[in-house]
């Protein structure tokens, strides 16, 4: 349907069967007739008109929405989300849907799309749905082969030899590297990684981005979830094709490397163009304010203390280190600005040439050059395209903010990187421009009065008044929009997020980036110290304001919700933000719906074990405190589970150290006669050790362990958990214990006590464990226990790994109970 032909429709909706009026608000009324007698059969005959009347008048209320949105050009807007919906179902698969099945459904649903797409009702955006899921799947499944990533399959300490791909320091001295292995010796790895991470430690000269290192390293697959549904760094390294994560054991060494091809030299001339860039501020500024001014150009964030990075996440402003819309926009308006500012101060220039025109191409060539310098993380490169499309639209005289730039942005996203629909740096940046885009058009379409109320608050009608109004509501929806994502992500939400942005996002405008933007630009000319100090005094400001905000402790931490209403609330949301018309509240429903799934009572049950993936980390729940084996649990693992879960407080283990308690060897010990009265007596002592730790955690509810030989528990449903530091404690926490951990890779697959048995080749499968009564009730009777694996299947390819055998070079079948 026509825009000319709506709006005469909505002008004179008589002629087409109806009379609008006011009392009505443009829809048409229901059909009434003459009311007849009651009791009379024509009686029945005028209710069923009214009620049949008033549905033709809904469902023309209903086409005539869907009219104002496809006028509007709000059809288009859903191409990305349906190429989103097949991407995010593609990785979601248990195993790979064949493209077999995909090409032939998205050939058939091509000519039934491409028929209906003029067409103006819900059949039109339900047949452009049947055709690009399955195109989202597809380049999904594009992507996953194209990279092919080969992941380490188990830990191994080997020697290993490569080219530099790029560096990175932390705020220590250490130095992150990213290789490309060319080789590995003592072992050989017959299935070798492309690409690796490695951390040195040791102090020494940074080897050059494009030489050669070489040295002792310790290579490691990238972890899985740390408990089911949270996020899997083995997914993400993946498609980042990164195969092993690691360190070095000693100082690297360099070693001539032959030259490399052209488009490997342009992209280390990049990466030592970024590192050069990122040392050039810290030297500059020094300290944490330098390692911020750094993040904010380079994103090279390991530098910043972790100390301050918690408190900028406490106090809201975590967003801020991200390469992201914020700092694109500040970036390229402050050189719009400036630049029409010198144009204009030059007479006759700005009347004889477009200088808007010339400052927007000037503006185009800044923020690519940023984004080349920036890393390429998904929010920066969502950014760079938005900001080109809209600088673009200025050069042609065409509206530079819009949803259609939006829509546009995404879909050569999702087109060349299926995978970043997973990413939660890509479902909150979008969802915070969809938010602020379609809050400001309301905003611009609100009703206004005229009246002057005058008093005292007139003076905040001003500039002034417009800058912190709109700096609030900028706030306010990007922090609305963006919740449920922190919430389905992070688990926790700041609670004074609001007034952290308050306080430093004038400092962020105002200061840091138009001084930092000043500073790179006369860098060249050796005139950037000045510009940058002040960069520095701003970022210092904006530290204090953040340590002031956390420190009002105001972080909420919400726990996992189902993912069903994160699946609600997110579409819902995003349907609100897309439409115009009454069609909208279809979007409120669905977020209403998802908060209701949210707090209904009742969901997925509290686990009352967890096993690390490692085997290392064991943790026992109860209402009252959370028991460890570890005196001071993995932060990177623990943390997760704190805020997944909402754990008590940390009970620490009960350590001992029994004189003399010590197993070895059994062959050993049969080898020699003499040694077995001993050995007898070890193992009654390890075993008295080992009853009485059991007895000791029923009372306490904690872990009591021996020092470099166990550690013994007792859950609440009186499950005897035991795990263990040295394998020659195997036989003795079979006999004593319900459950046994050992984190070695044995080749047992199960206890003769009948106890069960958990180590490192099964954990290998399976990831972290959630382990759980049966039905929800306390059971004494491990067996009746519900296993939860963290990795939930083994046929995808950044999991695949999993089931690799080096000894036979090939992958095993994925078992049917991996316990």
């Amino acid at each position: 349907m026509a825009e000319g032909e709506i709006a005469e429709r909505e002008e004179a909706p008589e002629a087409y069967g109806w009379r609008a009026t006011a009392e009505h608000g443009g829809v048409p009324p229901p059909v009434s007739f003459a009311p007849s007698p009651p009791g009379t059969w024509s009686a029945g005959l005028s209710r069923m008109a009214v009620r049949l009347g008033g549905r033709l008048a809904a469902r023309r209320a209903f086409a005539l929405d869907f009219a104002r949105e496809r006028a509007h050009g709000h059809f288009f807007l859903f191409i990305p989300v349906f190429l989103g919906v097949g991407a995010a179902l593609w990785f979601a698969a248990a195993s790979d849907p064949s493209p077999l099945l995909l090409g032939p459904l998205a050939f058939v649903t091509f000519w039934p799309a491409w028929r209906l797409r003029h067409r103006e009702d819900w059949t039109a955006l339900a047949a452009g749905g049947a055709f690009l899921v399955p195109i989202g799947m597809l380049l999904a499944a594009g992507e996953s082969r194209r990279l092919d990533t080969v992941i380490l399959d188990a830990p191994v300490t080997s020697e290993i030899a490569g080219r530099v791909l790029s560096r990175e320091s932390d705020e220590k001295g250490a130095i992150r590297y990213r290789i490309a292995l060319e080789a590995t010796r003592d072992p050989v790895l017959k299935r070798m990684p492309k690409t690796v991470t490695l951390l040195a430690r040791s102090r020494h000269a940074p080897v050059a981005i494009g030489g050669g290192i070489k040295g002792r390293a310790r290579l490691n697959p990238p972890s899985g979830p740390a408990l089911a549904g949270l996020n899997d760094f083995a997914f993400d390294a993946y498609f980042a094709g990164n195969g092993a994560v690691g360190y070095f054991y000693s100082r690297p060494e360099t070693f001539p490397v032959p030259q490399a091809h052209m488009t490997d030299r342009i992209r280390q001339e990049i990466a030592t163009w970024r590192n050069n860039l990122t040392e050039h501020i810290r030297g500059r500024i020094g300290g944490d304010a330098g390692a911020i001014a750094a993040a904010l150009v380079t994103a090279e964030q390991r530098a910043i203390d972790p100390e301050t990075v918690e408190a900028l996440r406490q106090a809201g402003l975590a967003h801020v280190l991200a390469i992201s819309g914020l700092n694109m926009v500040l970036a390229a308006g402050t050189f719009l600005v400036g630049a029409r500012g010198l144009m204009a101060a030059i007479p006759g220039f700005a009347e004889r040439y477009p200088a808007r025109k010339i400052a927007a191409a000037g503006a185009l060539v800044m923020v690519t050059l940023y984004i080349l310098v920036s890393g390429g993380a998904i929010s920066a490169v969502r950014s760079w395209i938005m900001i080109c499309v809209m600088l673009v639209a200025v050069l042609f005289g065409r509206s530079a903010i819009s949803l259609r730039n939006v829509a546009i942005s995404a879909i050569l996203i999702l087109a060349v990187t299926p995978s970043a629909v997973t990413n939660p740096g890509f479902q909150m940046s979008y969802a915070a421009t969809l938010g602020l885009v379609a809050g400001y058009a309301a905003w611009r379409e609100r009703p206004i009065r005229r009246e002057n109320r005058g008093g005292p608050l007139r003076l905040f009608g001003g500039a002034l008044g417009r800058f912190l109004g709109g700096l609030l509501l900028s706030s306010l929806i990007g922090g609305v929009a963006t919740l449920i994502y922190s919430i389905g992500h992070f688990h926790r939400i700041p609670a004074y997020g609001l007034a952290g942005n308050l306080l430093a996002m004038p400092v962020i405008g105002a200061i840091v980036m138009p001084f930092g933007l000043i500073a790179v630009l006369l860098m060249p000319f050796g005139l950037d110290a000045i510009p940058f100090a002040i960069m520095g005094k701003g970022i210092e400001w904006m530290i204090a304001f953040s340590t002031w905000v956390a420190g009002w402790k105001g972080e909420i931490v919400t726990g996992r919700i189902p993912p069903l209403a994160f699946l609600l609330i997110g579409m819902g949301g995003g349907l609100v933000c897309i439409l115009r018309t009454r069609l909208r509240h279809v979007g409120t429903l669905l977020v209403l719906s998802g908060i209701g799934v949210a707090l209904w009572p009742g969901g997925r049950p509290t686990p009352e074990v967890l096993v690390s993936e490692d085997g290392r980390l064991v943790a026992i729940l109860s209402a009252e405190a959370t028991a460890t084996n570890r005196a001071r649990p993995p932060a990177f693992i623990y943390d997760q589970w704190r805020r997944a879960l909402r754990l008590a407080d940390l009970a620490k283990p009960d350590m001992r150290k029994t004189a003399g308690l010590m197993l070895e060897n059994e062959a050993k010990v049969d080898a020699d006669p003499q040694e077995r009265p001993r050995r007898k007596a070890d193992r009654q002592k390890a075993k008295a050790a080992l009853t009485s730790a059991i007895d000791t955690s029923r009372k306490t509810g904690g872990f009591v362990c021996e020092a470099k030989a166990f550690c013994a528990a007792v859950s609440p449903s009186g499950w005897r958990i035991v795990t263990i530091e040295d394998t020659a404690f195997l036989g003795i926490a079979c006999d004593g214990a319900d459950l046994v951990v050992a984190p070695f890779a044995l080749r047992l697959d199960a206890c003769r006590s009948g106890a069960r048995l958990v180590t490192a080749r099964h954990l290998r499968r399976t990831g972290a464990l959630e382990i759980q009564p049966a039905g929800g009730t306390a059971s004494s009777a491990l067996s009746n226990a519900d296993f939860t694996a963290a990795v939930e299947t083994l046929r995808r390819p950044w999991s695949r790994h999993r089931t690799y055998d080096w000894r036979t070079e090939s992958f095993e079948p994925e078992a049917e109970d991996q316990l």
